[in-house]
This record gives C-alpha cells, structure tokens and sequence, in this order.
C-alpha cells in the first residue's frame, strides 16, 4: 500500500504526527505534501498561504466550526476537505447537559450565595424531568444530546435543515417547522453548523414565539442569535433564561449586559477545550490518513458549497 507524504503544520503536534505514521502515512513538509493536518483554527490565512504551494490533494481542518475558512475563501473544489464534525459531539452534549440543569436549578444564584438561603430569582426550581427539549442539529452534538438526555425522561423534539430522524429523537422535523415547534419547548438547544441560512436564527421573532419559562441553550456559535435580542428578551422576561457557551461578539466583551443578566448563564467556550479535543483529533487523523492511503472513505467531509 502507497505510504502518503502528509504534513502537520504549522504546528507539528508530536501525538498528531505520531498519529500519520500509525496511519500508514510519512510525516512530511507541505511543499510535497500528498495530505495535510491543518493545527492551527485561529490562523485560515496563513493555511491559504500554506496551499498556494502544497500539492495536498486532501486537507483536515482540525474543529468542527470552519465558518472563517469559509469566509477567507481557503477551501477550493480542487482538494477534498475534512474536518472534525461529529467527534466532539459527546464533550459539547455533555455541556449542554451541563447548562440545563444549572438553569433547572438555578445553581447561578444558589452557586454564588455567601449564606444560606433558599428561592431562586424567577420561575422555581424544577425537574429536568418531563421537559420538551428542542434541539437544532441532527450532527454529532444533537445525537449524543438525545441519548444523554434520555435517562433524563425528557421530550426530545429534533429540527435540521433536511428534517432526517434521529435514533432515540421523539420526533424530527425540517427548519420549516421550527417556528410551530419553538412555543411547545421549555428548553431550545442550538447544535448546529454557522452558514449564512443559520447566522441569526434566533432572532427577535423567534424569541417572542419561545415560552416566557423557557431557556435558550447555546453550544454551537454565537452567530445564530442575535444578542441585542436576546438582551431584550431577558430583560424584558420574554423568556426564562439563557446559558451560552458561545456568544456573539466571542470573546464577551467585560461589561457586556449579558455578565449582568441574572437569568443569563456564561461559561466562556470550555464545551469542548483543547485538552478534549486533542486526544479524538490524534485519533481521527489516523483513522483518516490510513482510508486516504487505502482509498477508503473520509471521515467529517465538508461539503464545499454548503461551507460544513
């Protein structure tokens, strides 16, 4: 079998590497790179500058979110593009677990008590059980939030752009239906990718069709709600609360109204760090380096014209 030049740049992370060589593939430089591990997400520029000399024919993006790729124009037709989409899945469910019942049992205000004292700030606290969970995103996140949530009894309510079910879901439905959906949820919970259709997906309207007890769960990115909305709307009591792992502008700047908001939980994009991801990339990459050196299929393709 053809041992592929793939080059791990512009970080060399060693487990990487070490993960290209189980995969039946030679650590190399771009240059003459048959494939290439990108390892910096900050930096989209400095990989279209990588490419304008690289023969790599495949390139893998290392997160899920490559909405700045996209928008620096860096993924061509040409080369056949991965990144890590459903492999972190599980760590960013967990949060959104996490959030949910922080908000269920107001753990902001009882968390940040200096004596004892009991009653929250608002609506009570409550059982996570019986709850409607509306979940936007059939991806990775989406499927393991249905399953970590089942022992929870909930309701689970899925909403995606092709409507396709979910195993364990209570039912699945098409983004045309999510404005009849959003007044049945107590929990709504984005899941899914930033492209221009989902960029503000929870706007002003659709956060007056949401329950005045009902909290908005983000852990996806911070451009699918609009923020001066969701102020407005917490302020005003249109809905019961919002816990965001992402925020829209990220980093919140310090004294933004949401740090103040009592009803607004933040945690600062730690539903899956580095530390997480790094062990599923290594173990991706060789997964992926051994189907591209076999001819096999990719893992986490990207369709270049849809920007996931």
């Amino acid at each position: 079998m053809h041992r592929p030049k793939i080059a791990v740049v512009p970080f060399p992370e060693p487990g990487i590497v070490a993960a290209v060589e189980r995969g039946g593939g030679d650590a190399a430089e771009a240059v003459v790179a048959d494939g290439l591990v990108w390892t910096n997400p900050a930096d989209p520029g400095g990989l279209k500058e990588t490419l304008a000399t690289s023969p790599a024919r495949w390139v893998q993006l290392p997160f899920a979110g490559i909405e700045e790729f996209v928008a620096a124009g860096v993924l061509d037709a040409d080369r056949t593009w991965t990144c890590t989409k459903g492999i972190y899945g599980y760590s960013c469910a967990e949060h959104a677990v996490a959030l949910m019942l922080a908000a269920a049992r107001d753990l902001k205000y009882h968390a940040g008590a200096t004596n004892w004292r009991g009653g929250g700030l608002g609506a009570p606290e409550r059982l996570l059980r019986g709850a409607q969970v509306l979940i936007l995103g059939a991806g990775g996140i989406g499927r393991e939030l249905v399953g970590l949530l089942e022992p929870f009894g909930v309701r689970t309510v899925i909403v995606s752009r092709s409507g396709r079910t979910v195993e364990g879901a209570g039912s699945a439905h098409a983004v045309g239906d999510l404005d009849r959906l959003l007044p049945e949820a107590d929990y709504v919970v984005l899941a899914l990718a930033l492209t221009p259709e989902t960029r503000r997906i929870i706007d002003h309207r659709r956060l007056a069709l949401m329950r005045p007890t009902a909290w908005l769960v983000n852990v996806a990115r911070g451009g699918h709600v609009d923020t001066d909305a969701l102020v407005s709307a917490l302020r005003g009591g249109g809905i019961g609360g919002a816990a965001l792992d992402v925020t829209d502008p990220e980093p919140l700047p310090d004294g933004h109204p949401l740090w103040s908001i009592g009803n607004a939980l933040i945690t600062s994009h730690v539903a899956n760090t580095w530390d997480m991801a790094l062990p599923e990339l290594r173990a991706m990459v060789e997964r992926n380096v051994a189907a591209f050196a076999g001819g096999g299929r990719l893992e986490g393709l990207v369709d270049v014209e849809l920007g996931y």
